[in-house]
């Protein structure tokens, strides 16, 4: 995964009236998880929409008064009006233990379904995974190529070496719709071959059964 690296600085004092006054001075108010003890801080608005507001997800070199530590993004505050980062929640990494995160959904390949008229949809941007850090990778990546119209592939066929898929196993990752004007002539062209080399073998045997009648 990406790294990127964050100052820092501890909150004075912790409350919604601190909270409200650091965020007038473009700051945003934030918590470190996962260590002894809950680190209340805060770092700039302009960093923290560096961190939220980006496709990527990262492994956060967090800085805090002089003491270093890995964390991830675990959770983040939009205000609902302004789209402003009002609190992001941070959880420390410790060396070798897993960790769940989301981390997004990337497609590869042009789809067979696609090439004949149907249309693509993607439910998930991001999935939601366990793993160790040096497992993570930046992106799920789904090769598309071999999806034909009115196929799908669900959570349960996902496979990353070293991750463990956490959303429900039935749901639907990807899939390929028909659409107005979609042609499905590779689907046919697979279905007359078959019908073909049937009909062969279906004569192959009549003609091996009038030979031993002859005989």
């Amino acid at each position: 995964m990406k790294t990127v690296s964050l100052s820092g600085s501890l909150r004075e004092n912790v409350g919604k009236k601190d909270a409200t006054l650091l965020r007038r001075e473009e700051k945003t108010p934030s918590v470190l998880y996962g260590g002894k003890e809950q680190v209340h801080f805060h770092i700039t608005e302009n960093d923290a929409k560096k961190l939220v507001y980006t496709p990527n997800v990262y492994i956060v070199e967090l800085e805090i008064n002089g003491n270093k530590v890995n964390a991830i993004v675990k959770d983040v505050q939009i205000h609902p009006v302004t789209d402003r980062v009002i609190h992001i929640d941070f959880l420390e990494i410790m060396d070798g233990a897993p960790v769940k995160i989301k981390l997004p959904v990337t497609t590869s390949g042009f789809s067979v379904g696609v090439r004949n008229g149907g249309k693509l949809s993607q439910n998930f941007r991001s999935l939601l995974v366990e793993g160790k850090v040096a497992d993570l990778p930046d992106a799920i990546d789904v090769d598309i190529t071999e999806i034909k119209i009115g196929h799908k592939i669900r959570v349960s066929e996902m496979k990353w070496p070293g991750l463990r898929f956490l959303d429900p196993a039935g749901a639907v990752v990807v899939s390929v719709a028909m659409s107005r004007g979609a042609s499905i002539e590779e689907e046919e062209e697979e279905a007359r071959e078959a019908e073909a080399a049937a009909a062969a073998e279906s004569e192959g045997e009549e003609g091996a059964t009038e030979e031993a009648a002859a005989e």
